[in-house]
């Protein structure tokens, strides 16, 4: 696969005529929420921020106490991870995901998930000449990742035909970031086929996997879904999430081991390892299924508290089967839904963030704390 080209600024400069590649990417999505992240501050009670999925509660103290245990850590790391954290990353997608016939050569660790969803056309090689296909609705750094390689976005349902270009990555997002909709197997077995008729290769964002709440997500890894053969197929998993890790930075990419072995030189090259320390606290993270049996719990309550106040107020919520959100309209603009909120000093993310399609919805994370979800749902109740 070729290698991306370079842009040239006409004004030429210190960089010798070369386009700074922050310049040719969007404005930062949030960057539009600071007026309203304002006005919602001014709220007398505060503001409460449901615009982005941050987790707000205690990590485990199983991670906590494996982080400490592990800080002398004088030489460098894996790049792969340590046969310790390998054998717990399989051991958990075989446990939670139905991943069949794993092996170390399978997975690696990485700097979190959205490190790897944003270079990952670029380790591939997917780059000028070829395309990335994203859902019509998704997380935003699908299409950044594929515009820092120089290959061009394709938006839509993955299951129809790109026409004549030449697909090199297909994203899946099942529970869905924004609406929380839950891929059927089917669904996703028809992907992986298509993807595999035409030489792609599917990357399954399953961030949100352990978060399933309407209906049971179904893993890429899974039989089910890829027919017994891990050819083509990457699963990007994340502890920030299921295990309070978000300030850990601590991601699984596990698929196709000739797929694996490729990111693997690759991040050797680049030196993309994740820290000792960190290493120890994932193999707590992924070993501790009570600790994420309990946030589940704790999630559970909070959506349930934020979709009846929602609802009650006037507004829809479509899909949300899983996932950290709700996503949410009363079929307006979907700023001037955002404003709504900021009045009642909370902060929601625009749907058309996530792309056109969105536009008269927002995105309602649950992440806050039981406190502050009961404030919102007050304020709505007014």
């Amino acid at each position: 696969m070729s290698s991306p080209t370079y842009a040239t600024s006409a004004r030429g400069g210190a960089a010798g005529g070369i386009l700074p590649l922050a310049r040719s990417l969007p404005e930062f999505p949030w960057d539009r929420l600071l007026a309203h992240k304002e006005q919602a501050a001014a709220h007398p009670d505060g503001l409460v921020d449901l615009s982005l999925g941050t987790p707000v509660d205690p990590t485990p103290d199983s991670v906590q106490q494996r982080l400490r245990a592990g800080a002398d850590s004088p030489g460098y790391p894996r790049v792969a991870g340590t046969q310790q954290l390998r054998s717990a990353i399989v051991d958990y997608l075989a446990r939670r995901c139905g991943a069949a016939g794993l092996t170390d050569a399978n997975v690696l660790a990485t700097i979190g998930s959205k490190e790897l969803v944003a270079s990952l056309p670029l380790q591939l090689g997917v780059g000028v000449g070829w395309a990335v296909l994203v859902p019509a609705l998704a997380y935003p750094t699908y299409e950044i990742g594929a515009r820092l390689s120089g290959a061009e976005v394709v938006v839509g349902d993955s299951t129809l035909s790109a026409g004549p270009r030449r697909v090199g990555l297909v994203w899946l997002n099942s529970p869905s970031n924004p609406t929380g909709r839950v891929l059927p197997a089917e669904h996703l077995r028809k992907v992986v086929d298509w993807a595999r008729e035409r030489g792609a290769v599917v990357a399954a964002d399953e961030c949100y996997f352990e978060f399933g709440w309407d209906d049971r997500p179904v893993s890429v890894l899974d039989p089910e879904v890829n027919g017994g053969s891990l050819d083509s197929v990457l699963a990007l998993h994340s502890l920030s999430k299921r295990s309070n890790m978000a300030g850990y930075r601590a991601g699984i990419v596990a698929g196709d081991p000739a797929l694996v072995a490729d990111l693997h030189e690759v991040r050797r090259h680049a030196g993309l390892i994740v820290p000792g320390p960190i290493q120890a606290a994932m193999i707590a993270g992924l070993e501790d299924d009570q600790a994420v049996e309990k946030q589940r719990a704790r999630y559970g309550e909070r959506r349930r508290v934020l979709r009846a106040a929602l609802e009650a107020a006037g507004f829809r919520i479509d899909h949300s089967e899983g996932s950290l959100y709700l996503w949410a309209t009363r079929g307006e603009p979907c700023l001037d839904t955002v404003g709504w909120f900021a009045e009642r000093g909370v902060l929601v993310a625009p749907g058309d963030i996530y792309g056109p399609t969105g536009h008269e919805h927002v995105r309602v994370a649950f992440t806050a704390t039981d406190e502050r979800v009961a404030a919102v749902a007050d304020r709505l109740a007014r």
